[in-house]
Formats: C-alpha cells, sequence, structure tokens
C-alpha cells in the first residue's frame, strides 16, 4: 500500500541571556557539574522562581520573525512528570497561554518549489537536566546546571512529508534564530535540538495515522536518517497488518535505528494547571514595539544587500548567507580589506572546504582572526604573494593563526614579480630543456606548463605565474 508520511516538529532552542529563565543562576555552557544551581533551579521547598524579562523579549522576538501573534497575556504553568534530571518533577512550561501563537517559515526544496510549513505556537518554558550515564560506576549521574536555562519551543503544524522538507525547515529555522541572535543554535552543545513526530495515513486519506516521537535529535544528519528509519518501519507494520503504538522513540545514530522509550503521553496525562508561583502576566504592546525596533536584517534582506551593494552573484550570496557566524566573518574581513567579491571567492572555495574537512558538527567555525584572513587576502590580490603560497600560509595559520605577514618577512615568500629576472630564469631553462622547446613549436601546448612548472620548482614558488606565462610565450613565439 502507498502511504501519505505526516511531520511535525518540536524545535527546542536555548535562548542566550546570561542568567537562567526563573533564577540569578549563570547560563553558560559547562563549567564543573551543578556549579551553576541554586534553591529556585532545583526546586528546594519555599523558593520562588521571578521570571526573566529579556527571556520574554527574546520569545517576543522569535515570534516576530516569523509571524507569530504575540499574545497579550501570557501564563507559567507546571507540566508534571517525573523523570531524574526535573528536580522539581515538574517542568514550568506553557499550554494554554503561550507568548507567541501561528506564524510560519517557508521552505525552498533541492528542485527550488517552495512551501510554506505553519507554526502552532512558540512557547518558553525551562529546560531539564543533564544525565550522564557511566557504564564504569553502572550507573547515572545528574549535572543540574543545564536546569532552568530559558528555553523556546517551537512547534510546527504536522505540513512536512519528507526528511528533505523537515531538516529544509529545520535549517530555515536555525538560521533565523540565529540571525536575531536569541540563540547560538550550536546542536553539538544541545542549544538546539528536536523532536520529530512522525505518522503515516493511507494515500489521498484525511484521517490521520498514529504517530511516534523521536527525542531529542541534535544534527540535520540524525534528523534525516530517523525520519527515513521511522518510514520504513511504520510502513512495514502497516503492511503486515500491525498497528503502529502512539509512543517515544530513541534515535541510535551509531546503530542508525530507534529504540522505543515509554508510551506517549497525552496533554493530560502531565496533568498541566497554572503556576501558583506566577501569576498571569501581560505583555505590553510598548514592550512588542520595543523588541521589533531591535528586529536586524535576516537572510532574505542580507541576500539583496550582497547582490545590489557589494556586487556578488545571487548564488554566491546564497551560500554565504547560509549561516551567520560565516555572514559575521565576511563583514568584518571586507571591513578591513574593500573586495568583497575577490574575498567571497576565496571563503565559498577555500574556506569552505577547509570546515567541511575539519568540522563534523554543523556548527561553522574559522580559527582565524578576520584582519589576519584580511591580510593575507590583501597580499595575495595585490600579487605581493602567489596563489601557491596563499594556500600555504592559508593552511598554516588556520592551525595556528599565526601573523600571515611575520611569516611572509621572516621566511622570505614574498612573490618576485620582476620581468626581467624571470625572462632571465626562463631563458635558463629555455636553453636546459631543448626538447621541451621543439615539442611547443610542434604544437604542443603543454609544454608552456612545463617551463612554468620548472620554474615554480627552482623559485619555490614565488615567481609571479601569470608574468612567467606571458613571457615564455613571447620567447618561445
Amino acid at each position: 500500500m502507498e502511504y501519505d508520511v505526516v511531520i511535525g516538529l518540536e524545535v527546542h532552542s536555548e535562548l542566550k541571556t546570561k542568567s537562567k529563565v526563573f533564577c540569578s543562576c549563570k547560563n553558560e555552557f559547562k563549567g564543573e557539574p551543578n556549579t551553576h544551581c541554586c534553591p529556585v533551579c532545583i526546586g528546594l521547598p519555599g523558593a520562588l522562581p521571578i521570571p526573566n524579562k529579556e527571556a520574554v523579549k527574546m520569545t517576543i522576538k522569535a515570534g516576530l520573525a516569523v509571524g507569530s501573534k504575540i499574545n497579550d497575556i501570557a501564563i507559567f504553568e507546571r507540566k508534571n512528570y517525573f523523570y531524574p534530571d526535573l528536580a522539581k518533577a515538574y517542568q514550568i512550561s506553557q499550554a494554554v497561554r503561550p507568548i507567541c501563537i501561528g506564524g510560519g517559515v517557508e521552505i525552498e526544496n533541492a528542485q527550488g518549489q517552495k512551501k510554506f510549513i505553519r507554526l502552532n505556537r512558540i512557547h518558553l518554558e525551562e529546560d531539564a537536566g543533564k544525565l550522564i550515564h557511566n557504564s564504569k560506576i553502572g550507573g547515572t549521574m545528574i549535572d543540574y546546571n543545564r536546569g532552568g536555562v530559558p528555553l523556546i519551543e517551537i512547534v510546527s503544524e504536522p505540513d512536512m512529508s519528507s526528511a528533505e522538507e523537515a531538516v529544509a525547515y529545520l535549517s530555515k529555522l536555525r538560521n533565523i534564530l540565529q540571525y536575531i541572535e536569541v540563540s547560538d543554535c550550536k546542536m553539538e552543545q544541545g542549544s538546539l535540538r528536536c523532536d520529530v513526530n512522525i505518522s503515516l495515513k493511507p494515500k489521498g486519506s484525511n484521517e490521520l495515522g498514529v504517530r511516534a516521537e523521536m527525542k531529542n535529535l541534535n544534527s540535520f544528519r540524525s534528523v534525516a536518517r530517523a525520519i527515513e528509519y521511522e518510514i520504513k518501519r511504520q510502513s512495514r507494520l502497516l503492511d503486515e497488518g500491525e498497528q503502529v503504538v502512539q509512543e517515544t522513540r530513541r534515535w541510535d545514530d551509531a546503530r542508525n535505528r530507534s529504540f522505543s522509550m515509554r508510551r506517549k503521553e497525552d496533554a493530560q496525562d502531565y496533568r498541566y494547571f497554572p503556576d501558583p508561583d506566577l501569576l498571569p502576566f501581560r505583555i505590553e504592546r510598548s514592550l512588542v514595539d520595543e523588541v521589533k525596533s531591535t528586529m536586524p536584517k535576516l537572510r532574505d534582506e542580507k541576500i539583496e544587500y550582497y547582490v545590489n551593494e557589494l556586487g556578488l552573484s545571487e548564488y554566491d550570496a546564497k551560500v554565504l548567507t547560509n549561516d551567520l557566524n560565516l555572514v559575521k566573518y565576511f563583514d568584518k574581513v571586507v571591513s578591513y580589506f574593500n573586495k568583497p567579491k575577490f574575498i567571497c571567492n576565496f571563503i565559498l572555495t577555500t574556506v569552505l572546504k577547509k570546515v567541511k574537512e575539519n568540522e563534523e558538527s554543523d556548527d561553522l567555525d574559522i580559527p582565524i582572526d578576520p584582519q589576519n584572513f584580511a591580510n593575507l587576502m590583501q597580499m595575495y590580490e595585490s600579487g605581493k604573494i602567489s596563489q601557491a603560497i596563499c594556500r600555504d600560509l592559508f593552511d598554516e595559520i588556520w592551525l595556528n593563526n599565526a601573523d600571515c605577514q611575520k611569516l611572509v618577512e621572516e621566511r622570505g615568500l614574498a612573490q618576485n614579480n620582476n620581468e626581467d629576472e624571470i625572462k632571465s630564469m626562463l631563458q635558463e631553462l629555455i636553453n636546459e630543456f631543448p626538447q621541451s622547446v621543439q615539442d611547443y613549436k610542434s604544437g604542443n601546448a603543454k609544454a608552456l606548463s612545463f617551463f612554468i612548472g620548472q620554474l615554480m620548482k627552482r623559485t619555490q614558488g614565488k615567481a609571479n605565474a601569470q608574468i612567467a606565462s606571458k613571457l615564455i610565450k613571447e620567447m618561445l613565439d
């Protein structure tokens, strides 16, 4: 039987506030286990939570970026369930009156077809702690540092129908959150995680099937593989006349399969009720307007600026703006050396290739100081160093960020642009290799490359290859 695939995503993104959502504990990654904790975030009796206004403003900002309606009144509720990483045995979250309602994200597939993915809501809640399973002690340890970190949950409608669409949606959402700078979205650190809800229904049917949920996927690759696996698993069950069970499943990326964790709870199982320590709060329009005034340019606006103002091609601008870290890096380099097209070309070829070789996560990081990189580009563009020397220096400063200008001076790497000296060296080569001269005169154009190669070998890549190419042709003709 043929099936329609129905996918909805719940994306959890930690906010970049300085303190946690209901207390003054530090909100930062790492730190010694259980050192960023207090009676409030671990739920000791008598401790009272106080909402973090900055977290509320960031939630509003996320809502505005995706076209959500901002509620006038928002309510915090207790979501009750016992799990070791929740010290209170409940999570402060939002169910009935979240801060943001509706909105949506437009995605584009590989064929250029666009699709609008509707959002149900964005609500603010506290993150749970972290479990560390230790096989040496035969038990599980708990780090509550992450407990109480502000987290927005972005809940989509079930509008996606393939792994490709889900990854495109997640990528677009991550891009938006980065651009408005409410989250660093570092998936390998857990600041952006994703739960995937998948169900299958007979093709063309209006009745939804039973859904299964995949928890806490933290890379695009995992999301895609988990969805493909679950589609096959549910299809096999339905084809064999069995029922799909509503449950929560854990994805094991190393083994490329999922495992059942527990039967999926419904909202009533969580016994939501208004938190008695946190009264409903009004979101004034003046606050929404204040947040709106701080909204930065999103990706589409940045693409337009790069194309119209900096002269980049639309393709290059789209690749460059796919990651805010790359955008910031590019802008910084251009501020030091105003040759945007030249810099963009080197970044999209050499730099991104190096990133791909060295990074295992979805998060882009360039370890070279922008000014140092700009200096390298300036020396290359002006002809002070050759392309070969530039690439060698790039590989070296990628590892240690050494000052590229000092390296050129100390090692004598400056390119030789003196035509008379280059012509003299070429004449020596012509005299030394008469057979290659005859090969060229017989129509073998590759002989020119031979002479250039010999010249670069003898000068350790310091001779200007463009000048040499022009001279050798003139001399042999």
